[in-house]
C-alpha cells in the first residue's frame, strides 16, 4: 500500500476516533495534522487539505457524511463565492502570466549584460551582478531563482564562483525579496492570511495592505538576509564548506577565465522590455490604492492621507486592476521578441497562468482549514492556554521561532503562513488589545520565519530550483547555505523580534542588526583564523 494512503488513512481513523471527545485542545488537532502531513507528504496543497478534512470530521462529531457535505456547503463554497477572494486567485494566476512575457522577453539577460559591460568581469561583480537580478525579479521568488541561476551560471562558472555559492545568492534574493515586496506573487496570499488572522478573531471588513505596509520594516529575517548576502559579496567571506567549493572553483576556472568571452546573445536595448512593464505595474499599484481610499479631494498629497487611503483602499481590487494594465502593457512591449523566438505570445502567457494554478490551489486550502479552524474556536483555545503565561514581549520571537520550526521541517513558506497566521494573530488581539504594533510584528515574525525555511529546507521548493537552476546538487545547497541562514536568524531573533516585543523601534532593530552584520567577517576570522575565505 502506498505509504500516503496509509497515512492518511490512520489520521482519518484517528480523528473518527475522538471526534466525540470535547473539542477543547482537540481545536489545534488540524494545524498539527497540517504540519506532519505537508513533513511526510512534502506536499503543502495535500497538508493543508488533510488538516481541513479533520478539522470538518470533528465539527461533524465524526459523521462522514455530513462532514463531506459541510466541507463543500461551508468551507469551500463560501472561500470560492467571496468577491476578495476570487480577485486575490484571479490577481495570482495573472501575476505568474506577467512574469512569463517578461521572462521569455530577454529583457533581465539585456539589463544584466549592461551591468556587466559597466567594468572588468570578475568574479565579484558576476556575484553583484546575480544580486542585483534578483532585486529586479521581486514579482516572484521561483521566477527569480529561475532566471538568474541559468543567466548567471556560465558566467559564473568561468570566472571562478562556485555554484554553490552562486544558488546562495540565487536563493537568498528570491523569497527574501518577493515576501518584502509591495507587488509580487506572494503579496495576494500575504494579504489573504492577514485577513484570515482578523476573521478568526472576529474583525471582519479589515484592509490588510496598510498591516502589510506596517510589517515590512519588521521582517528582520529578509532585511538581514539581503545586508549579509553584501556583505558576503563585498568581504569574499565564505564560512563552512562554502570555503573549500569556492577555492576549488577558482582553482579550476583560472586558465579559462583569461581568454573567455563572456557576451550574452541579446539586444543591449532590450531593458526596455522589462522597466516599462515594472514601472506600470509599480506606478498603477500606488496610484490606484490612493486614488480607491482617498475620501474628500485628491490633492493636496499628504503623508496623512496617503497612510489613511492605503488603510481604506480595497487592495484585491486596485491589485488586480494595476495587474491587469501591467499585463497589458508588457504583452505589447515583448510581443515581437517573442514572436521572433518562434513562440506565441499569448501561449507564453496563458503557460504563466498555469504554473500559478497549483499556488492558487494551495491558497483555497488555506482557506478551508482557516474556515474549519474558526468553527472549531481554536484561536479562543488558544488564546485562553496562552493569556497570564506567556509575556507578550516574548510573543514576536516565540512565533518567529515556531515559524522557523515548522517551514524547516515542512520546506513550504505558504504553509506556513497558512497554518500559523491564523493562530497566531487572534492571540496577538488578547494579548494586547488594540495594539497596531504587536500585530505588525506578529504579522512580520510569520513571515520572516516561513522565508526560513525557503532558504534552507531539503523539502523547500525554492531550494531545489535554485539547486537546479544552478546545476548543484540540492544536499550541497542546503549544507552550504545552512550557516548564512542560521546566523541570520539568531540575528533576527537576539536583535529583532526580542528587543521588538520590548518595545524598542524596528528601525532601531534594523540599525544595530545591520552594524553587526557588517562586522560578522571579521569577528568570524578573528575567532576561526583557519577560515578559507576570497575578497
Amino acid at each position: 500500500m502506498n505509504i500516503s494512503v496509509l497515512y492518511a488513512s490512520v489520521l482519518v481513523a484517528l480523528t473518527f476516533g475522538v471526534s466525540r471527545m470535547e473539542w477543547g485542545a482537540l481545536a489545534l488537532w488540524p494545524s498539527v495534522v497540517a504540519i506532519v502531513s505537508v513533513i511526510l507528504l512534502r506536499s503543502a496543497l495535500s497538508g493543508l487539505l488533510i488538516g481541513a478534512a479533520t478539522g470538518g470530521i470533528l465539527l461533524a462529531k465524526g459523521n462522514p457524511v455530513l462532514a463531506f457535505t459541510q466541507f463543500f456547503s461551508e468551507h469551500l463554497l463560501p472561500a470560492l463565492g467571496s468577491e476578495w477572494n476570487i480577485s486575490v486567485l484571479i490577481f495570482t494566476m495573472l501575476l505568474g502570466g506577467f512574469a512569463a512575457l517578461l521572462e521569455r522577453g530577454h529583457g533581465f539577460e539585456a539589463i544584466l549584460q549592461t551591468w556587466l559591460a559597466k567594468g572588468k568581469r570578475s568574479d565579484q561583480r558576476v556575484q553583484w551582478s546575480a544580486y542585483l537580478m534578483g532585486l529586479v525579479c521581486f514579482f516572484d521568488g521561483l521566477a527569480s531563482s529561475l532566471l538568474t541561476g541559468k543567466s548567471i551560471r556560465p558566467l559564473a562558472d568561468r570566472v571562478g564562483v562556485s555554484r554553490a555559492k552562486l544558488a546562495y545568492i540565487v536563493d537568498s534574493t528570491s523569497s527574501a525579496v518577493a515576501c518584502v515586496a509591495i507587488m509580487s506573487t506572494w503579496i495576494a496570499y500575504q494579504l489573504s492570511m492577514i485577513r484570515e488572522g482578523y476573521a478568526q478573531a472576529g474583525i471582519e471588513g479589515v484592509q490588510p495592505f496598510s498591516i502589510f505596509l506596517s510589517s515590512i520594516p519588521r521582517n528582520f529575517y529578509c532585511w538581514f538576509t539581503l545586508l549579509l548576502l553584501a556583505v558576503v559579496i563585498r568581504k569574499g567571506w565564505n564560512p563552512g564548506p562554502m570555503a573549500k567549493l569556492e577555492e576549488k572553483a577558482r582553482n579550476q576556472s583560472a586558465s579559462s577565465t583569461r581568454n573567455s568571452e563572456d557576451g550574452l546573445k541579446v539586444e543591449s536595448q532590450a531593458a526596455w522590455r522589462v522597466v516599462i512593464p515594472l514601472l506600470t505595474l509599480i506606478f498603477s499599484l500606488f496610484v490606484g490604492l490612493y486614488w480607491n481610499g482617498v475620501e474628500g479631494d485628491f490633492w493636496p498629497l499628504l503623508p496623512s492621507k496617503l497612510k489613511q487611503a492605503y488603510g481604506d483602499a480595497q487592495s484585491n481590487l486596485v491589485l488586480l486592476y494595476s495587474t491587469t494594465l501591467a499585463c497589458l502593457v508588457a504583452f505589447a512591449c515583448n510581443y515581437r521578441a517573442i514572436a521572433k523566438s518562434k513562440a506565441v505570445p499569448s501561449s507564453v502567457f496563458l503557460d504563466g497562468v498555469q504554473r500559478f494554478f497549483a499556488p492558487c490551489l494551495v491558497l483555497i486550502a488555506a482557506w478551508c482549514l482557516s474556515s474549519t479552524l474558526g468553527k472549531l474556536e481554536a484561536s479562543a483555545y488558544l488564546t485562553s492556554v496562552l493569556s497570564g503565561t506567556l509575556p507578550v514581549q516574548f510573543f514576536p520571537l516565540v512565533v518567529f521561532l515556531l515559524g522557523v520550526l515548522i517551514s524547516f521541517t515542512t520546506g513550504t513558506s505558504w504553509g506556513t503562513m497558512g497554518v500559523l497566521m491564523p493562530l497566531a494573530l487572534p492571540v496577538a488581539f488578547s494579548l494586547a488589545p488594540g495594539s497596531e504594533s504587536l500585530v505588525a510584528s506578529v504579522v512580520a515574525a510569520v513571515f520572516s520565519g516561513a522565508v526560513f525555511g525557503d532558504h534552507c529546507s531539503p523539502l523547500s521548493d525554492t531550494t531545489i530550483v535554485s539547486s537546479m537552476a544552478c546545476d548543484l546538487e540540492p544536499f550541497d545547497h542546503v549544507r552550504t547555505q545552512l550557516p548564512y541562514a542560521v546566523t541570520t536568524a539568531c540575528l533576527a531573533s537576539i536583535l529583532g523580534f526580542l528587543p521588538l516585543g520590548m518595545g524598542v523601534s524596528p528601525w532601531v532593530c534594523l540599525l544595530s542588526g545591520g552594524v553587526l552584520i557588517l562586522f560578522l567577517p571579521a569577528i568570524h576570522r578573528k575567532l576561526f583564523p583557519t577560515t578559507n575565505s576570497h575578497g
